[in-house]
């Protein structure tokens, strides 16, 4: 039976071919393993375990790279061989990934359904540990004009609290023509609380009296979302 093969705690006396970063450059990031690609991360292991055997305790204990989305440092800590930089590194990258799977989302031109816009939000907060509001700015023509989903409130793990007023302005200052409010529910259930019902009857109001478009609410779950539009809650709310 052929033997597995066991190298030394020390990458650079690996053969160059079985190097991650050497892999990396010459046959392409895909052809590594996660383990792999956060040994280049780390670059350096601790002494007795390669930047490798750290990359395999990472994935040991948090399985997949979304549960290592806005984890407590303190958990990352508890790994031997992770400060404060090496981690730092990791979460940069999780990040970065993050923020890549937004831009491949549509981010300009009309927006034409819900599913549009919880796309565009889904990957940024469905993994948020608190509540946050963010609202989309759109033209007459319904429009993106800008996608930075301008945060109004971060709330506690159950409730945060928009500003009505301070939704309107930020629509005023940009000079948009219509909204669509966007918030997520960290228990992943995105059904509507009775807060949430009153807050956007409040905000639908507040549009019409500013003659800016209230289009939609939309609350962000784990994979799955609720529109306030799609349920016909918007037009009532404006009669």
């Amino acid at each position: 039976m052929k033997r597995k093969k066991k190298y030394k705690a020390g990458i650079a006396t690996w053969p160059e071919e079985d190097r991650p970063r050497e892999k990396l450059l010459k046959f392409g990031e895909h052809t590594l393993t996660t383990s792999e690609l956060f040994a280049v991360l780390l670059r350096s292991g601790v002494k007795g375990e390669s930047a490798v055997d750290l990359g395999r305790k990472i994935m040991k204990k948090f399985k997949t790279i979304r549960q290592m989305s806005h984890t407590d440092i303190s958990q990352w800590k508890e790994l031997k061989g992770l400060g404060d930089a090496k981690i730092a590194q990791i979460k940069a990258a999780i990040e970065v990934g993050r923020r890549f799977m937004t831009e491949e989302r549509k981010t300009e031109g009309r927006v034409e359904s819900s599913k549009e816009v919880a796309d565009l939000f889904m990957p940024r907060m469905r993994d948020l540990k608190k509540e946050v509001f963010k609202i989309l700015l759109l033209d007459g023509q319904n429009n993106i004009m800008d996608i930075k989903g301008v945060e109004i409130d971060e709330g506690t793990v159950t409730q945060a609290s928009p500003n009505v007023r301070e939704i309107m302005s930020k629509a005023l200052q940009n000079f948009a023509a219509a909204v669509v409010c966007v918030h997520n529910h960290p228990s992943g259930n995105p059904n509507p609380s009775q807060e949430d019902r009153h807050f956007t009857k409040k905000l639908v109001i507040a549009g019409k009296a500013m003659q800016i478009k209230v289009l939609d609410h939309i609350i962000i779950g784990d994979n799955k979302y609720y529109s306030f539009a799609d349920e016909g809650l918007i037009e009532k709310f404006q009669t």
